[in-house]
């Protein structure tokens, strides 16, 4: 019997059909094997902290109401929360220290492949960061700024410095008086992990008070690094015109997907299958050419710079293999299944893991230096070369649904984006904010679930926003999922956005969803939302601004450092479903109610995607009404 996907799309539903029907599960059947998932660690209740336990309260009944330390319900959800948002910075933030390090070896001509691509945003982030840049050259810059960089994750004193040179002044200041203005993300983090051993933190404000710094330290700190550092090595992206969806898979290449995060491996992926000698040998097996598509955020990487397509968010990862014409998935770092390895067991396709950090059994392991960069890249796409005569002709089975879109907007096309090259400007956006054109700005991140809509719910929240005027920006595999669904499109705004928002859309040219990048580029929303502050005339800070933010189908320890960053910086962030801290009724106000008292932002958990749209909506009207902007044109 096949099993629902609670999804509207069409490749994905073939794909998972045709899987059970050769036997394999997939993602939803072992979602559907854990039911029912255990209560306790749902309401964040269990306890593994010491060897006393495992611990668990019972909110119900008769039995434990502490564990045997004497930790409540409060404490417990509170340490855990605490725990979950250490481990989704420290992920994020490994990331950009990776890209840090690999610009260091850039600039001493240790690498293979590599170069400064874009001068301009180099000399630009090095003032900021202090480098003196006149009469110096380009290495020597790129140097001083790199290792700037990596002091900050060993940061002890002081504080990070994208927190005091591009927040407002008023968010500077409640991070100062509340104590969570971060020091270093490395010790965040640290401190968090300390916090959270028996015996030491056991207030649960204090827990929280200190989630927001550690994803702050992640937020304006290493994943702000991250993308900063790979602009400067693969170019700040522009718009840029591709394919995605399952379909972009083809049966007549070589095909090779790539999957993880960290675009340092597959901007050489990518580089190799250009080469000349590697596409004559893939044509003297058969193939037509070779083809490079990407899966969840190395996609969106290689997506806004270089129009590469996307074969589809994570929960696609298997389906992708089960179209039978993949001949290598190369792997780096996060969100990969371990599941995958299963896969081998039924198709040619060859899995490769590249990352010392990220090693997976029953995967071919090769791995990745930045000394031999463009060299190994050679070598993988030779293996998916050489595996292509091995496909099991019985098993293909392709789809052909794609979609067009357009990504690649980033902070700094905006301002050209609306002003021109001479007069760079958010004004018009302002405007069109303050005048009623556009009633806010709304960001939907993240990740896919089963839980949910395996990634529709996106597309409804995205459509329902933008009916109501609403502009939307977008990062990761929300990004992926609204692409299949055409709302990348500047002709989605003539379909589905309200007059306001198409009036706009017309006269830039853009989509009324826009594709800012991976998920570590949620940064990019953070600078946008300070450069809308910096033009004025919509709020002197960020938790003023007409802006909500959602991670509906979340399930990833990254989501939650995400969603503390962004209420920390004063904004309202909707999840789908709870964090695991339900069993706290204490913990769960101070998310959903007294958080916003100390930063502006706060907490909703809306399972339904069309009533968690009206929750911001309704926020950024009122926002709107704080600041005594214009009626909306069009109501």
């Amino acid at each position: 019997m096949v099993t629902e996907t609670k999804t509207k799309d069409v490749a994905t539903n073939i794909l998972k059909q045709i899987s059970e029907e050769r036997m394999i599960d997939t993602i939803w059947e072992r979602y559907l094997q854990q039911l029912p998932q255990c209560g306790f660690g749902l309401l964040g209740l269990c306890c593994k902290n010491c060897n006393f336990g495992p611990c668990r309260i019972d909110p119900f009944g008769e039995g434990a109401k502490t564990g045997i330390c004497g930790a409540d319900a409060d404490v417990i959800s509170a340490r855990n929360l605490l725990r979950h948002t250490a481990a989704g910075s420290a992920c994020h933030s490994d990331h950009g220290r990776e890209l840090a390090h690999t610009l260091l070896l850039v600039s001493e001509g240790k690498t293979e492949g590599y170069k400064i691509a874009d001068k301009e945003k180099l000399y630009r982030v090095a003032k900021e960061f202090g480098v003196q840049i006149d009469n110096k050259p380009e290495n020597v810059i790129a140097k001083e700024l790199a290792i700037k960089m990596l002091e900050e994750f060993g940061k002890q004193e002081g504080e990070l410095l994208f927190c005091r040179t591009r927040p407002p002044e008023k968010q500077q200041k409640i991070w100062t008086e509340n104590k969570i203005l971060p020091r270093g993300i490395d010790r965040e983090v640290v401190e968090a992990m300390a916090r959270t051993h028996m015996g030491v933190d056991n207030d649960y404000k204090n827990l929280i008070l200190h989630t927001m710094k550690t994803a702050l330290a992640d937020g304006w700190g290493g994943s702000m690094i991250a993308t900063e550092v790979t602009d400067i090595l693969f170019r700040t992206p522009r718009p840029v015109r591709a394919k995605a969806n399952l379909g972009v898979l083809k049966e007549d290449y070589v095909n090779i997907v790539v999957h993880g995060h960290v675009p340092i491996l597959s901007e050489m992926i990518v580089e190799a299958s250009l080469d000349k000698e590697l596409v004559n040998l893939a044509k003297q097996k058969g193939a037509k050419g070779i083809n490079i598509a990407g899966i969840c955020c190395t996609a969106n990487e290689i997506l806004v710079r270089r129009g590469i397509p996307v074969a589809g968010n994570m929960l696609q990862q298997e389906l992708a293999v089960a179209t039978g014409v993949v001949e290598v998935m190369v792997v780096d770092l996060q969100c990969i299944m371990p599941a995958l390895k299963e896969l081998a067991k039924c198709y040619h396709t060859k899995f490769i893991s590249t990352h010392p950090k990220g090693k997976f059994e029953g995967f071919e392991y090769i791995e990745f230096d930045e000394s031999r960069g463009l060299s190994i890249a050679k070598e993988i796409v030779k293996i998916a070369i050489e595996n292509f005569s091995n496909r099991k002709k019985e098993l293909v089975k392709t789809v052909s649904e794609e979609q067009s879109l357009i990504a690649g907007f980033t902070t700094e096309y905006v301002y050209e984006m609306l002003g021109g090259k001479y007069r760079a400007t958010y004004r018009p956006l302002n405007d069109a904010i303050r005048d009623g054109r556009i009633r806010g700005v709304a960001g939907l991140v993240g990740c896919n679930n089963p839980k949910l809509l395996s990634g529709y719910s996106h597309f409804i929240i995205a459509k329902e926003l933008i009916k109501h005027d609403v502009l939307v920006v977008e990062t990761g595999c929300a990004a992926i999922e609204c692409a299949k669904y055409g709302l990348l499109t500047p002709e989605a705004a003539f379909q589905y956005a309200g007059k306001g928002l198409q009036e706009v859309c017309k006269a830039v040219g853009i989509p009324p969803v826009l594709h800012l990048g991976s998920c570590v580029d949620n940064s990019r929303i953070l600078t946008a939302c300070c450069a809308m502050v910096a033009e004025g005339g919509i709020g002197n800070s960020l938790d003023e601004l007409p802006v909500a933010g959602a991670a509906f189908e979340w399930y990833s320890e990254k989501a939650i450092a995400i969603g503390w960053y962004f209420v920390a910086s004063g904004l309202l962030v909707v999840f789908g479903t709870p964090f695991h801290v339900s069993g706290s009724k204490n913990v769960i106000k101070f998310c959903t109610e007294e958080v916003e008292k100390i930063t502006g932002g706060k907490w909703v958990f809306e399972p339904d995607p069309i009533k968690a749209a009206h929750i911001m909506i309704e926020h950024i009207n009122k926002k709107r009404q704080l600041l005594k902007l214009k009626p909306m044109m069009y109501e």
